[in-house]
């Protein structure tokens, strides 16, 4: 195994990384800016106010796309563990 190869694997488990959390980071992103845009008008700070549709947005986004996360997560890992062998020669 050299260094190419380790350098490969590392950018797409990054890659990989990504491509499963953007969905979450997204959705929490974009609630927090119309919660933001909303406080900002109504002059309302509550603390909750920000945290619960953010959190309530995470979980609607893991339950419809938890399914896709999960499996795309479990093909890297089937995928990484069936090439150790490969890897050592």
């Amino acid at each position: 195994m050299n260094s190419q190869m380790v350098l490969t694997k590392g950018q797409e488990a990054l890659w990989l990384l990504l491509m499963v959390s953007a969905p979450v980071l997204a959705a929490v992103l974009v609630v927090g800016l119309l919660v933001s845009i909303f406080q900002a008008i109504t002059q309302i700070h509550e603390a909750t106010l920000s945290f619960v549709p953010k959190l309530l947005a995470a979980m609607l986004v893991f339950a419809l796309a938890g399914p896709w996360m999960l499996s795309t997560l479990v093909d890297y890992i089937r995928r990484t563990i069936e090439s150790i062998p490969s890897l050592v020669l």
